[in-house]
């Protein structure tokens, strides 16, 4: 009857753990609705001022923005590592991890350091761990990402960047996809080139080459003005890789609870059958037993 018991405490500490997955599996599958809305809307954004950027750079090209020219004497380089402050989001933050330990060693190889800046507890947690320079951090986002929370953590690296203290920036974040894929990637921010602004993801994924030339009028002159855009271009490429890493991270709870969750239900139901025939077992020894005692009476 002991072993009976124990089963019976055993089907019900999953029950209810079940019951936590499931809660969070809806809370997720709400919360994922709302941030691909907000990852959508911020892609037109995105778009123009890259759009603006291609026409404004072929525009003025006797003026070079810093963040064009590259820093041949720097040996170190920055990255911006995005990720969830939370966990329970399957592998989407192991991914993106790999795929930064992947390229610090390729870093390393080629004789270039690196200075880090986390967005999101459990990338900044990793970076502790290796021991890795974090200039700078921001953590505790909530669900929605605010610029003016991201802008100092970001400003540092661009600050270091026009400084010439660093050669390039790299930005890592996991790239919505759909709602059963996400892909890591690790892209590079800086030094900007003609062909960054120039690339655009089309409707069917291809990228295609705006060839409409502008001519603009500044006010109050071209540097000024193409220097706040290329800061804002930056800035808006950050923004956008927050919001598709906070997409892919409710799609990715969503579906890790969904499967927690059909786990339980498979272990609950295999809890069960080993009660019943334990029942069933002590059942038929307590028959044997009435029966042999009639008998031998």
């Amino acid at each position: 009857m002991a072993g009976m018991k124990e089963i019976r405490g055993k089907i019900k500490s999953v029950q209810n753990t079940r019951k936590i997955t499931k809660a969070m599996e809806m809370v997720a599958a709400s919360k994922m609705r709302r941030a691909q809305e907000r990852m959508r809307a911020a892609r037109p954004y995105a778009d123009k001022v890259r759009e603006i950027a291609a026409h404004m750079s072929e525009a003025n090209p006797e003026y070079r923005h810093p963040f064009m020219v590259k820093n041949e004497g720097a040996k170190v380089a920055g990255i911006i590592l995005v990720t969830t402050d939370k966990g329970l989001c399957g592998g989407m933050n192991t991914n993106i991890l790999r795929a930064s330990v992947q390229k610090f060693k390729e870093l390393e190889q080629s004789g270039v350091s690196f200075e880090a800046s986390a967005i999101g507890g459990k990338g900044l947690g990793f970076l502790n761990r290796l021991r890795a320079k974090v200039v700078s951090q921001v953590t505790h986002l909530g669900d929605t990402p605010h610029l003016e929370k991201l802008i100092g953590a970001v400003k540092v690296q661009l600050d270091l960047y026009s400084e010439g203290k660093i050669n390039a920036v790299y930005l890592a974040y996991t790239r919505f996809v759909n709602t059963m894929k996400q892909e890591a990637v690790i892209e590079q921010l800086l030094p900007l080139s003609t062909e960054d602004f120039k690339r655009r993801d089309s409707a069917d994924g291809e990228s295609v080459t705006p060839k409409t030339s502008w001519d603009y009028i500044y006010e109050p002159d071209a540097q000024t003005v193409v220097d706040e855009l290329l800061v804002r271009y930056v800035e808006a490429l950050v923004y956008q890789a927050v919001a598709e890493n906070m997409a892919s991270e409710q799609s990715a709870r969503m579906v890790a609870m969904k499967a927690a969750s059909d786990n339980a239900k498979t272990v609950i139901g295999e809890l069960q059958l080993v009660y019943n025939k334990s029942r069933q077992a002590a059942i038929t020894k307590e028959l044997s037993e009435i029966v042999g005692g009639a008998a031998a009476v």
